[in-house]
C-alpha cells in the first residue's frame, strides 16, 4: 500500500466538501468533522450554534503519488467560494468559514502558496484562513458519506452539491474519479 498523507480543510457545509473530495483521484478517505474550536468533543447541534469556534471540516486521506498536496488545495479553493467570509451561500457563521488547518510547516507553506495562486488568478481575493492545527473531532456517524446516503433526498444537498461536483468535473477534469 502506498504511503498516504492527510489534509484538513473547511469550506462551508462538510456534506458538500466531502461529496466533492470523494470524487477526486488519489483520495482514499474523507471524514467529516469539527476543528478549530474550544469545546471538547462537540456535537453537530453545538457547532451549528456558531458558539464553539469549530468549523465544519473534512480530513482528506490521499496518495501523494497520485495527487499532490498543492493539487488538493487547488481543488479545495476551486470548488467552493473562498472569497466569502464566514459563509458559503445560505450557510452563515464562523462554522462555515473557509480555512486550511496545516498539520506541519510544509503544509502551511503549501497552503499559503495555494492562496497566493488563487489570488493571482481571480479578481477577488480569498479570505481563506490558515489556522493553527488543533484537535480533530470526527462528526457523528450519520454525517459520514452523507451525500451517498440520505443526502440525495435532502433538498438542500440536491440544490448545493451537484453544482459543486460539476465545478470539479469542469475545472479539474484530470482529477476526477468517475
Amino acid at each position: 500500500m502506498a504511503d498516504t498523507q492527510q489534509a484538513i480543510i473547511a469550506g462551508g457545509c462538510f456534506w458538500c466538501t466531502e461529496a466533492v473530495f470523494r470524487d477526486v483521484i488519489g483520495v482514499s478517505e474523507v471524514e467529516s468533522g469539527y476543528i478549530g474550536g474550544t469545546v471538547e468533543d462537540p456535537t453537530y447541534k453545538q457547532v451549528c450554534t456558531g458558539t464553539t469556534g469549530h468549523a465544519e471540516g473534512i480530513r482528506v486521506t490521499f496518495d501523494p503519488n497520485t495527487i499532490s498536496l498543492p493539487e488538493i488545495f487547488d481543488v479545495f479553493l476551486g470548488t467552493h467560494d473562498p472569497t466569502q467570509l464566514n459563509r458559503q451561500g445560505g450557510d452563515v457563521g464562523t462554522q462555515y468559514r473557509s480555512a486550511i488547518f496545516p498539520l506541519d510547516d510544509a503544509q502551511r507553506a503549501e497552503a499559503q502558496a495555494a492562496i497566493e495562486r488563487w489570488n493571482a488568478d481571480h479578481p477577488s481575493n480569498a479570505v481563506t484562513t490558515i489556522e493553527a492545527p488543533t484537535q480533530w473531532y470526527p462528526a457523528e456517524d450519520y454525517h459520514q458519506e452523507y451525500w451517498e446516503g440520505e443526502g440525495k433526498s435532502n433538498p438542500y444537498c440536491l440544490a448545493v452539491i451537484p453544482p459543486k461536483i460539476m465545478k470539479l468535473r469542469k475545472s479539474f477534469q484530470d482529477k476526477v474519479k468517475s
